[in-house]
């Protein structure tokens, strides 16, 4: 079984969780023998090869004869398309983003094995040519290589896999891993809205990554139940090994990781934190990320007084978020809107205890976690004083913790997305 599958972003180089759900699912479908061409706007270099292989497509001419090459068929083949676009920039900068007109068949077609396609790389202002030009690329790559599924992740890759299962006539699989709502709450923009419509429609199956993802796809998008699928995500274990950190500090660390954005809750965090210390001065607060709501939050832990028990660390990636939760007595996600949340399993997997919102699809695979309302100040400064302060709580969040992580494993999300290729090309 072959798969053309489109993402957004790989580890080491990552903006959020999308690049590491996209590591976890295709190095475990690598384990079930999926073949997969994995196409991804930008390589920088680290990328984890051990698995794949990465290549370059970027600023080349795609001819026939190239795609007819057997580097091309290789197990995971690994295509890099540039792009100037990113993840996470504010929904206004989007505007005009997609058109119905973008993907002209016959002028694809007639240019398929002659363009040079030269891009960018960088985050520039030309977003509809970006996009228009990516989608292209995806149907040379569909029309040069044989496979029989497409896979698109997250909204930025919709029109490129509906363009690459248009090209080649095969069955599509959109994989939806956050919506409009989740990000932007009511203040939906209309143009991402749309989008994300048209790649829910055109899709053979839609896959959530929550029960709570599939409501809002089925409710909010109009799209057929019957063909929407729950496979929740899993975390990566890696080798087991974990950083020994000596801690400079006395005090219990309670840590925030992810993105400083509205859709994460930071600032139920900062007013939680607040709470906590009236009552317990011995603790430090950690806010690990980076978003557009970090200097609101700088200045509001200021107003508080409460700066000399918190800290900013900017946004963290690869070993360094294993160094935190190694550092780490409590975790909080505080998540107005979290279509999954894969942070709290890599606490648990780290021994931290861990605090999440009711709004996460997270909370639907895990019992041994604290589960509160976003909003909910009071009864999350509770919890984590009760964690810091009550050893016989801490021990039986961390060992029950860890056990049930243990089995929310990426083979089995990986079992469920092959159990869907099949279903679709049978």
């Amino acid at each position: 079984m072959k798969v053309l599958m489109f993402g957004w972003e790989f580890p080491p180089h990552i903006s959020g969780g999308l690049g590491t759900a996209c590591y976890g699912l295709t190095r475990a479908l690598a384990g079930f023998d999926v073949d997969m061409i994995f196409v991804v706007p930008k390589l920088f270099g680290g990328e984890d090869g051990s698995f794949m292989q990465l290549k370059e497509a970027s600023n080349i001419e795609i001819t026939k004869e190239k795609t007819d090459t057997e580097e091309f068929w290789e197990k995971l083949k690994y295509i890099e398309v540039g792009s100037s676009l990113i993840p996470y920039l504010d929904p206004e900068v989007y505007t005009k983003l997609f058109e119905h007109t973008i993907l002209d068949h016959n002028e694809i077609k007639s240019k398929i094995f002659s363009e040079k396609f030269d891009f960018s790389g960088e985050y520039g202002t030309s977003l509809l040519e970006e996009v228009s030009r990516y989608a292209v690329v995806a149907s040379v790559i569909a029309a040069g290589n044989d496979f029989d599924v497409v896979h698109a992740h997250d909204w930025l890759t919709y029109p490129a896999g509906i363009a690459a299962a248009e090209i080649s006539k095969k069955p599509l699989v959109i994989h939806v891993h956050a919506t409009e709502f989740d990000r932007s709450g009511e203040n939906v923009n209309p143009n991402v809205f749309e989008i994300e419509k048209r790649g829910m429609l055109a899709a053979n199956t839609v896959i959530t990554v929550s029960n709570l993802t599939r409501d809002k796809v089925v409710n909010r998008y109009g799209i057929d139940p019957n063909k929407v699928i729950t496979v929740h995500n899993g975390v990566d274990f890696g080798t087991g090994d974990f950083p020994d950190i000596q801690r400079g500090v006395k005090e219990k660390v309670v840590t925030f990781l992810g993105r400083i954005t509205f859709q994460k809750g930071p600032e139920y965090f900062v007013e939680a934190a607040y709470k906590v210390l009236q009552k317990d001065p011995n603790v430090r607060f950690v806010m690990a990320g980076s978003g557009d709501m970090m200097y609101r939050m700088i200045r509001r832990v200021a107003a508080l007084k409460i700066a000399d028990k918190f800290h900013f660390t900017g946004f963290l990636k690869g070993d360094d978020v294993l160094k935190m939760f190694a550092l780490s007595d409590v975790y909080v996600m505080p998540s107005v809107s979290e279509p999954f949340g894969i942070s709290p399993l890599e606490a648990m997997r780290s021994n931290v205890p861990v605090i999440i919102s009711k709004q996460s699809g997270v909370a639907e695979v895990l019992k041994h976690a604290v589960k509160l309302d976003f909003w909910d100040v009071d009864a999350m400064a509770d919890a984590i004083y009760g964690l810091i302060n009550y050893e016989g709580l801490t021990k039986m969040f961390k060992n029950l913790g860890k056990k049930e992580v243990e089995n929310i494993k990426w083979d089995n999300a990986a079992f469920k997305v092959k159990n869907i290729y099949e279903s679709l090309i049978q």
